[in-house]
């Protein structure tokens, strides 16, 4: 089913800090009503974990991988797991 209820965890490489990219991503899943977090990782990357319909997942996941203006991503790997449903928003972490 499409809608069915997911998690995936995707880091993000390329450009994608000091971008405006967990911003960006931040509107994103909000407009897309997901549960979640985004934060910077060490070395570059940033990480993203999203739960919610399967096919708002994926929308967010094209969008990541657009970014916004001056990001360049270079590619998005994404592990899909069963929704933990810890989640009461969608937040930047620091």
């Amino acid at each position: 089913m499409a809608n069915d209820h997911q998690r995936v965890e995707a880091v993000v490489h390329g450009r994608v800090q000091n971008v405006g990219y967990r911003a960006y991503v931040h509107r994103e899943a909000l407009d897309l009503g997901l549960l979640g977090w985004i934060r910077n990782e060490t070395g570059g990357a940033v990480r993203v974990v999203a739960e919610g319909p399967r096919d708002r997942i994926e929308r967010l996941l094209e969008a990541m991988h657009i970014g916004p203006r001056f990001a360049r991503v270079a590619r998005v790997d994404e592990t899909w797991t069963p929704p933990e449903d810890r989640h009461g928003g969608f937040e930047i972490r620091r």
